[in-house]
């Protein structure tokens, strides 16, 4: 099995996750050849709470171009993690 924290890269935080997190729903990136069980897995593993579901969106690379040279972003998994009612909450924020 593959290390926890080699598949959660980061957490993605923007207005919309914020507004999530209140519906107990976190946003991660996720290495791009794992699956929704390894996701559940790592979270629960490396935050100690239960996982009720998961989502994954997987984006593609976009086209850039500086000057003459064009080329692509890499592309992207984005897993959005919702935990059951009696788990905690996830602190990403220290006071």
């Amino acid at each position: 099995m593959k290390d926890p924290r080699d598949i959660i890269k980061r957490p993605v935080i923007t207005e919309r996750s914020t507004e999530l997190m209140g519906e107990k729903k976190y946003t991660f990136e996720v290495d791009t050849r794992a699956n929704k069980t390894e996701v559940k897995q790592a979270i629960e593993q490396i935050f100690g709470v239960k996982v009720e579901k998961v989502n994954v969106q997987n984006y593609d690379g976009r086209f850039k171009r500086v000057g003459r040279y064009t080329g692509t972003t890499p592309k992207r998994k984005k897993a959005i993690v919702k935990l059951t009612a009696d788990s905690k909450e996830l602190e990403f924020f220290e006071a």
